[in-house]
């Protein structure tokens, strides 16, 4: 790779980096109409979109403790937004779930986000448009080799 190549691929993720940055703050403000707390929204969208699973791994999903995870929850299982159940395989195991008004909560959070976006979209000009939109084709695998470096990266850190 050339030296203007690495630094055409540097300023790019610093813009990549500014941008996602700069969408979650938005999406937060957009979030907030939810009436959840982030972390809250946050644990009911792994639920809702990504399917029941046992208290420890949602925390392992969310990256907190299965402490932290356990109040989460229990707050959500108050607001009738999600709720315990057994685990088909283990008896002594509990399954966390979205119920059906935490679906609909997401599918609402959901498509303001999206519409947001889409608006947002919309206002640029055409060839800017169309431009984004073609690029966010591309996205998806970015994201994933993301994914795979950072994987990388804290499977090397625990191997030390």
């Amino acid at each position: 790779m050339s030296r203007v190549d690495a630094e055409e691929l540097t300023e790019a993720g610093r813009r990549l980096n500014s941008f996602a940055i700069h969408l979650l703050r938005a999406m937060h403000r957009v979030d907030a109409q939810s009436g959840l707390t982030p972390a809250r929204l946050s644990a009911l969208s792994v639920l809702h979109f990504g399917g029941p699973r046992t208290l420890g791994r949602l925390a392992r999903d969310e990256e907190v403790t299965s402490a932290t995870m356990s109040r989460l929850v229990d707050a959500l299982c108050d607001l009738g937004l999600a709720e315990r159940g057994p685990h088909p395989d283990h008896g002594g195991m509990v399954v966390v779930s979205a119920t059906e008004a935490g679906s609909v909560v997401m599918r609402a959070a959901a498509q303001r986000r999206i519409g947001v976006i889409a608006g947002a979209l919309g206002d640029l000009p055409a060839r800017e448009r169309g431009a984004v939109v073609r690029a966010t084709e591309q996205l998806g695998r970015l994201e994933q080799r993301v994914r795979d470096r950072v994987a990388g990266a804290s499977s090397s850190h625990a191997s030390r």
